[in-house]
């Protein structure tokens, strides 16, 4: 029961496309001298979470070295599309005075053409260290906007018990998994139904950023090297790669594997089915595999790379054109997004922008440990001697899962259209789709022609 709680309260928290310290608070004009102003949204790892460690540290080392500059943590509420909305509101009036903001890695495009962020030097990333496919979502038109801060990646969740149960031997789907074999392990599975279980699969197909991110990883597994867009944000895509692409996700999607529930999930929803036993696999993020993991234990639960492409999400922090301290916002920018840093948010759940965090065990998280609220190598302890923490770890602290599956499929994952007008594209493709999941779905070749015909109108082409 307590275990259940846990996972039940976590739930609590929004997708994994949000972020930022739940304090409630709303942005007001500074008037603290040297006061750098953080907006963000919700942040995953829970109240008091990794985020504002960080920031608090950063806060201690600008005291020690007798700075008056200190960073505050403003939480932007509601879904992410909201966030998206009050950031643009507030640095288009000047209504709020932000100087570092925590952009979803769509946003980027949008918020450089409207020159709201400012332009930073290449040296602003470092390649050497920060995964390629991570560190593309910060540029745009040649240049560097942002900095990634924490990223974020598709991955399967599975009920290894009901595998086991199943008569399935081979319960370790982390290499080589395809649709095809997870139909057959689905088969497998319902040969031998557990109690409550309903349907093989879930994801989250509601009709909002989840259904987007499910389209695009179908449509780029079915036709590779596939893009909606090109680097400038044109429409390039035919009605016949369109096809290819519905099709591909119509059979993923199919009634007699998905959990009917789905076409109304996010991912709080398709979360509880998958700890409520109603299924046996599920799509979602890395901040999944702690909570999850509060409930199961290894010998029930398993994670795997999602067969075929899976899309890159995460946050990018970039400082404001109406910054009056950027290169002190800048600096902290560095701090949050550092060696260090980045491992203490892989240690707290997050997907780490920088390999370092993932191979090098020299580099471990000290600052934020330091202030006696931060994540520990080894689970922590209640005062009844029960762990707080179950989340499987390596020997040099790290997610268990981290190296061998997290850091691969970051590598490999695939972006969203870079369009500065990605707001309209997730809305028309989200509609678009929607008839593929109704009573009475369309042909993939109408539905392809549909899409095309839509998506002229919204992108430039």
């Amino acid at each position: 029961m307590v275990r259940r709680l846990t996972v039940l309260l976590a739930l609590l928290l929004p997708a994994a496309c949000t972020s930022g310290r739940g304090n409630g608070t709303t942005a007001t004009p500074a008037d603290t001298p040297g006061e750098i102003v953080v907006a963000s949204g919700r942040d995953v790892t829970g109240k008091n979470g990794i985020r504002q460690q960080l920031i608090d540290a950063w806060n201690r080392q600008q005291e020690k070295e007798g700075s008056n500059y200190r960073a505050r943590l403003v939480e932007l509420p509601g879904s992410s599309d909201e966030q998206r909305s009050q950031l643009l509101g507030a640095l288009q009036s000047g209504s709020a005075r932000y100087d570092v903001v925590n952009l979803d890695v769509t946003w980027v495009p949008e918020f450089a053409e409207a020159h709201l962020v400012r332009a930073l030097p290449d040296s602003a990333i470092d390649t050497g260290d920060v995964i390629k496919s991570v560190a593309d979502t910060a540029r745009w038109d040649g240049r560097v906007y942002a900095v990634p801060f924490n990223s974020d990646v598709g991955l399967l969740y599975y009920r290894r018990d009901y595998l086991s149960e199943a008569g399935v031997q081979q319960t370790d789907l982390s290499r080589g998994l395809t649709w095809d074999r997870l139909r057959e392990l689905i088969d497998s599975i319902e040969g031998h139904p557990p109690k409550g279980y309903e349907k093989g699969w879930t994801t989250q197909l509601a009709g909002y950023e989840g259904r987007t991110v499910n389209g695009i990883e179908a449509f780029a597994s079915a036709i590779p090297d596939f893009a909606l867009t090109n680097s400038s944000g044109h429409y390039t895509a035919t009605v016949d790669q369109l096809a290819a692409g519905v099709a591909e996700l119509r059979r993923r999607t199919e009634r007699a594997y998905t959990l009917d529930n789905a076409v109304h999930s996010d991912e709080a929803t398709s979360l509880s089915d998958l700890v409520d036993g109603r299924t046996a696999f599920l799509r979602h993020w890395p901040y999944a595999y702690r909570t999850l993991y509060q409930t199961f234990d290894t010998g029930q639960l398993g994670v795997a790379p999602l067969p075929g492409r899976a899309v890159l999400g995460g946050q990018n922090l970039a400082v404001t054109q109406a910054s009056e301290r950027p290169g002190k916002a800048s600096e902290l920018i560095s701090f949050l997004t550092g060696k260090e840093s980045e491992r203490c948010l892989l240690d707290a759940g997050f997907a780490a922008t920088r390999q370092s965090a993932y191979v090098d065990d020299g580099v471990t998280c000290a600052s934020a440990r330091s202030s006696g609220a931060g994540p520990t190598t080894t689970p922590s302890a209640s005062p009844t001697g029960e762990q707080t923490d179950r989340m499987p770890r390596d020997t040099a602290g790290r997610p268990a899962y981290a190296r061998i599956i997290l850091l691969p499929a970051l590598q490999h994952a695939v972006q969203r259209p870079r369009t500065p007008l990605y707001g309209a594209f997730t809305q028309t493709f989200d509609a678009q789709l929607g008839p593929l999941f109704g009573s009475s779905p369309p042909s993939d070749a109408e539905l392809a022609k549909s899409l095309d015909r839509a998506l002229r109108r919204a992108l430039p082409n």
